[in-house]
């Protein structure tokens, strides 16, 4: 099955392993918020770095171990920063989840994660990087609130 557009943005359906289909929403970046991120990653690259099949890499998002959104025609892209040599970056997942269930879609999670904050220093996504995750986790716990 090939993609389609719903409400959300951009859905694509993957074979997983298991012979099923996983269906994949994709957010619709802004400008601000892409150009905020600065380095993008196309879904296959992510897949070929974590050395993954495609349908895991789409799992990843489906999940919110990863971010992807549709930035123009083809396939998602993904932050390079999330991306740390074969890995995700450690933190990473755990704080998609702390922003989802404060209420933030993938959009306001990107711009929250790469927006600079003064008392870091710096973006989330930097403190994430240099292995300060927990710092950051309790930020975005507090957004809930």
């Amino acid at each position: 099955m090939g993609p389609g557009t719903g409400p959300w943005g951009v859905w694509y359906e993957a074979r997983c392993g298991s012979g099923g289909f996983v269906t994949l929403s994709v957010a619709q970046i802004d400008r601000e918020t892409d150009q905020l991120v600065g380095e993008w990653l196309p879904l296959s690259e992510v897949a070929k770095r974590l050395g993954l099949s495609a349908g895991r890499a789409k799992q990843l998002i489906k999940d919110r171990k990863l971010i992807g959104v549709r930035r123009e025609k083809g396939e998602p892209q993904v932050p390079a920063v999330f991306i740390a040599g074969e890995d995700v970056v450690k933190g990473l997942p755990g704080t998609l989840t702390v922003l989802a269930d404060a209420g933030y879609d993938d959009v306001e999670s990107l711009r929250w994660l790469f927006t600079p904050d003064e008392s870091l220093p710096g973006a989330p996504v930097e403190a994430i990087v240099a292995g300060r995750h927990t710092e950051v986790k309790r930020r975005a716990q507090a957004l809930a609130f």
